[in-house]
């Protein structure tokens, strides 16, 4: 129905900016799922957990994990079918493979991000 594809991440130094994308494609009913629901990106590091970094309903009202507040921005453009995550101030602990998500059920493939000097 749905199909999410993340790009964006790479290797950045320590207080360097990514911007991440995340396209959605699919059939007619895929892209009306994406429009109305919520999305989200996540991160997983090495031997930890998939936690949620960041959230945009469909009214474009936000969410944040305490850790991110102040550095990372999450938008979307329905009109282009793409949500997007700002990191700036990144830091190492930062250091993951990031996904999106709509309302946690479907998924994308996932975008390295290392932070390192």
């Amino acid at each position: 129905q749905v199909q999410l594809v993340e790009s964006g991440g790479g290797l950045v130094q320590p207080g360097g900016s990514l911007r991440l994308s995340c396209a959605a494609s699919g059939s007619a009913l895929g892209i009306s799922i994406f429009w109305i629901n919520t999305v989200g990106w996540y991160r997983q590091g090495a031997g930890k957990q998939r936690d949620l970094v960041a959230e945009i309903s469909r009214a474009g009202s936000t969410n944040y994990v305490d850790s991110v507040k102040g550095r990372f921005t999450i938008s979307r453009d329905n009109a282009k079918n793409t949500v997007y995550l700002q990191m700036n101030s990144l830091k190492p602990e930062d250091t993951a493979v990031y996904y999106c998500a709509i309302s946690g059920q479907y998924w994308g493939q996932g975008t390295p991000v290392t932070v390192s000097s």
